[in-house]
């Protein structure tokens, strides 16, 4: 009888805990998705009391008829990739290079990391601004050519200015992470690696970065993730532009959405954009996870 009150006690703690949770996420999360799946189905502009059925015609102007949302993808996924090995790297190297016995060690971990906590808008412009005032004062005084270059007017130079923005405000973030694996990693088998006559390139490649597997997976998954849903940054530095050459799936729903006022078309993108992300990272995320390395 006891053990019966005790039980129901628990499953009421339980619940009184997790239905709040539960609830919240249900209002921020799983309610709009299937509302969007509603819409996608529709031809709606947010203002007419009843959208109008017109069932699988906006999945087929995305796929055949509009060119907006492949280009779109297009550009995405060329900033991915850039963005994921370029920054997994970059981390890495500076992690390594953190973690050995120098002075200034903790001061540079704080300094990669601040900029991960500012918001990404608020980076966006200090680098816009930085990028066509404050590189223009420093050309008069240096007169180095590449600072007269037009970064966010030319298209090739608008990627290379976002995915650099981008890696740099996230990039504390992955080394933090970095850190914590190579902090991980059993010092007697680097010792044992020592005694077999392992130089330092050999006990980094063929001990410590096959048991950073996990460490890996992480931060692979996370800065995947991260570029597929950009957003603030090139709404903040590139607005799209040049001439469309920066724009991401993310701001092309928003815009189709919210600026044309097309929400059956800009819910139906959102829903294609999610069955894609969800098989990359799914992918990835098997791939990484099987090359991993248990001790």
């Amino acid at each position: 009888m006891l053990s019966s009150k005790r039980k129901m006690k628990e499953m009421a703690e339980n619940l009184a805990f997790t239905l709040p949770a539960f609830l919240l996420a249900a209002l921020m999360i799983y309610i709009p998705f299937i509302m969007s799946g509603y819409y996608s189905l529709t031809k709606w502009n947010g203002i007419a009391k009843e959208p109008k059925f017109i069932g699988l015609e906006n999945f087929k102007t995305i796929l055949i008829e509009s060119k907006d949302f492949i280009n779109s993808l297009l550009f995405t996924g060329k900033y991915t990739l850039v963005f994921v090995v370029f920054s997994n790297v970059i981390a890495l190297a500076l992690a390594v290079a953190l973690t050995r016995k120098i002075k200034l060690a903790n001061f540079f971990r704080g300094v990669f990391f601040i900029p991960y906590i500012m918001s990404m808008t608020i980076v966006g412009f200090i680098w816009k601004f930085i990028f066509s005032s404050g590189f223009e004062q420093i050309y008069k005084a240096t007169q180095w050519g590449w600072l007269n270059l037009s970064w966010l007017g030319d298209p090739k130079l608008a990627f290379y200015s976002v995915v650099f923005v981008g890696i740099w405000q996230q990039l504390g973030f992955y080394i933090v992470l970095y850190i914590a694996g190579l902090q991980a990693v059993p010092s007697d088998v680097l010792e044992a690696a020592t005694v077999d006559g392992a130089n330092g390139w050999q006990k980094f490649f063929r001990v410590t970065l096959p048991l950073l597997g996990p460490s890996i997976t992480t931060c692979i998954f996370m800065s995947l993730t991260n570029a597929l849903k950009v957003f603030d940054i090139i709404l903040a530095l590139t607005k799209g532009g040049p001439g469309n050459s920066t724009y991401s799936v993310t701001l092309q729903i928003y815009n189709e959405a919210f600026t044309s006022n097309n929400y059956g078309l800009g819910s139906a993108e959102s829903i294609v954009y999610f069955l894609f992300v969800l098989v990359i990272t799914q992918v990835v995320l098997k791939i990484f996870s099987s090359r991993e390395v248990d001790l």
